[in-house]
């Protein structure tokens, strides 16, 4: 390949999915909404990301990997090992595994600053504190509705923030709000690659 048509080679879209590792708050839509999102994600052709835990992101893997789509996980462990041993958290349905060593707070800023959009899922505290993260980063975020409280809890949130944020969206279809969001990111996307296309021209 000639280098210039480099130029012209896409990167995948880096979907993270955020939620909670025990889920017997969530209720009985849980796991085939969390399994759905990992199907559509992969039907985009994007990479699912997650907190390499077990629960709703783990579920999402399933789904995912039931496509054929790839997914890479970030651990709060520094080595495979100590992910296992002292986590105690899964390997299964992931094809890649980055071994932070930061623990679950620093694992979170890395999980989503790794990614183009943050979905939420069911979730617990840590879910709210990725969700906070991708707010502060403007991150384009995904709030799937279901069987739980968390799309209730970041919408009241929200109302009591008095901070407008255009690029989060509510859905209970997996398959909407997933298009929604990959919509949200090309357009992102398009607007910085034309700016850095025209500044070229200009110099």
């Amino acid at each position: 390949m000639h280098p210039d048509e480099h130029k012209h080679v896409h990167l995948k879209l880096k979907l993270c999915v955020s939620g909670a590792a025990e889920t017997g708050h969530c209720g009985p839509d849980a796991l085939e909404k969390a399994k759905e999102l990992g199907r559509e994600i992969a039907r985009h052709h994007a990479v699912l990301i997650t907190g390499a835990t077990t629960g709703f992101p783990l579920w999402t893997t399933m789904g995912t990997k039931e496509e054929g789509g790839i997914s890479l996980g970030f651990s709060p462990a520094a080595t495979e090992e100590q992910h296992i041993e002292a986590y105690r958290l899964p390997v299964d349905y992931l094809d890649l595994i980055v071994y932070t060593g930061f623990g679950y707070s620093g694992r979170n800023l890395l999980l989503t600053r790794a990614s183009d959009a943050v979905i939420v899922g069911c979730g617990r505290i840590g879910t709210i504190n990725e969700f906070t993260i991708a707010f502060e980063d403007r991150k384009p975020i995904g709030v799937l509705r279901g069987s739980w409280e968390t799309d209730e809890v970041i919408k009241n949130m929200l109302e009591k923030a008095h901070r407008p944020n255009d690029k989060i969206v509510f859905d209970d279809d997996p398959k909407r709000l997933v298009e929604k969001l990959i919509a949200m990111i090309k357009e992102e996307k398009h607007q910085y690659q034309y700016l850095y296309e025209y500044r070229d021209v200009i110099h």
